[in-house]
């Protein structure tokens, strides 16, 4: 298995707050992306992150050694549709409760 921290990326800082109704429906469409993968066991856990410079999102991934993180992002349909992107950071490991 292979782990990362994913990082949403979005279009601008202020993104989070001044979503509009085309954006919102993307995201809703991102969030149903998210929740699929974890579901199935291929992110860990995912949410949006409050910063003061521009919030951003994070997930954390647990992949097949043969999978491409960057394969997997690339199907977000928020990326799909050109608003924001992904950072991948490799991990080690991640453990987990539950």
């Amino acid at each position: 298995m292979k782990y990362y921290l994913c990082k949403y990326i979005p279009p601008r800082a202020d993104f989070l707050s001044t979503l509009n109704d085309e954006e919102k429906q993307w995201m809703a469409k991102h969030s149903d992306f998210l929740n699929e993968l974890l579901d199935r066991g291929t992110i860990v856990a995912h949410g949006p992150v409050i910063d003061p410079a521009g919030g951003y999102g994070v997930s954390l991934f647990r992949i097949e050694d043969d999978a491409d993180i960057a394969a997997i992002t690339a199907a977000d349909p928020i990326v799909q549709q050109g608003i924001g992107h992904y950072e991948h950071y490799p991990m080690l490991h991640i453990r987990s409760k539950g």
